[in-house]
């Protein structure tokens, strides 16, 4: 990332690490349970569209079965997953081929240059039945080899994008984002810019696993959305990041935090809708789309602790990279306090959900 980009995302910024109270680690409770719901489509998607035919055996006559996630962060969700995929991988092959050669896994963990790799492998389940390793730097580029990988994996992750559009803080240009920080929908240019960067990033990733992905290789993702029609600003999610914008506000006519810096904080993260998604992967030409289901997974009313823990998991790295370190307690301080006193006005005034889809690509042979 060049450097006149800095101001609106810093160059490399991770969810929090370690295994404490406040890590991503222990704050992705509702990330998991996104995974018990998808494993039955992955084990279906897996079980009717991988195919052995394609060889994974080498000169030693054992099948080498490679699976990368990308965007693993820390804690057990990416194990969870790659336990998952393996079992049903396995079960495919061993359907598949009568008297086959032993069959083993590689398993690729990525992540940008800031996750806790060091807390990843220290957790590393003991009765994992794969090699492992790390591989750091961003997904919108080449992180692999020609045809090395059989699938692909990411999650939560490609609604994260690789920068801020330039636009949205830009105070000359007609998708200058002043009083936000987010892609509400409701602004047309600052929704455009967000949209065209989104395309930019999918378009990057996309291009970059079809080069990784071997021919009629598998790729899944589970990316947060919109429903079709929807605008982030009138879901849950939506309204609660409008409401956070909303405390940044307050500090900064306070004089706590910069103003300078609220006005150039935006949120890099955009949601899609189903359409817009599905367009994209078409127009890309690399994989045909074998599955595209949306998932409903609210965001259940919980304690204000859980909110504040979740949200900072998340962004807590982002806030101190903008604002600085010794700024961050006193935003989540400041923003506990207010959603305590406002908690039922933010979560009864969505009308709307955001969604989660479940994609399933296969790399076209050409």
């Amino acid at each position: 990332m060049e450097n006149g980009e800095t101001k609106t995302l810093p160059k490399s910024w991770a969810m929090v690490g370690g295994d404490g109270p406040r890590s991503y680690a222990q704050n992705s409770s509702y990330q998991r349970e996104v995974l018990v719901i998808v494993n039955e489509l992955m084990n279906e998607g897996i079980k009717e569209t991988l195919d052995f035919k394609i060889p994974c055996s080498d000169s030693s006559n054992t099948c080498t079965f490679r699976i990368a996630d990308f965007g693993c962060s820390g804690g057990p969700n990416t194990f969870l997953a790659m336990e998952k995929i393996m079992e049903a991988v396995e079960q495919k092959y061993h359907a598949q081929l009568q008297n086959s050669p032993p069959l083993e896994f590689q398993v690729f963990f990525n992540d940008v240059t800031a996750n806790d790799f060091n807390t990843l492998f220290k957790t590393l389940p003991s009765y994992q039945k794969y090699f492992a390793a790390g591989v750091p730097g961003t997904f919108y580029g080449r992180l692999f080899p020609k045809s090395t990988l059989h699938l692909a994996y990411s999650s939560y992750s490609l609604h994260w994008l690789s920068k801020v559009p330039q636009e949205v803080v830009d105070t000359k240009s007609p998708a200058w984002n002043k009083g936000s920080i987010q892609c509400s929908g409701t602004a047309k240019e600052v929704a455009k810019a967000y949209s065209a960067q989104f395309k930019t990033d999918m378009d990057n990733f996309l291009n970059a696993r079809a080069q990784e992905i071997i021919g009629g290789g598998l790729m899944v993702i589970i990316i947060a959305g919109l429903p079709d029609g929807i605008l982030m600003s009138q879901t849950v999610v939506g309204i609660f990041n409008d409401f956070f914008g909303s405390c940044l506000l307050d500090m900064a006519k306070s004089g706590v935090i910069s103003e300078e810096k609220v006005d150039t904080f935006n949120l890099p993260v955009y949601l899609s809708s189903a359409k817009e998604l599905e367009e994209i992967i078409k127009n890309n030409g690399h994989f045909c789309i074998e599955r595209l289901t949306r998932l409903d997974h609210p965001m259940m009313k919980m304690k204000v602790e859980f909110h504040i823990s979740l949200f900072r998991a998340l962004y807590q790295g982002l806030l101190g990279a903008h604002f600085g370190r010794d700024d961050v307690d006193k935003i989540f301080e400041y923003l506990a306090k207010k959603l305590a006193e406002n908690y039922d006005s933010v979560f009864n005034a969505g009308k709307h959900q955001h969604v989660e889809h479940f994609v399933l690509l296969k790399r076209i042979i050409n």
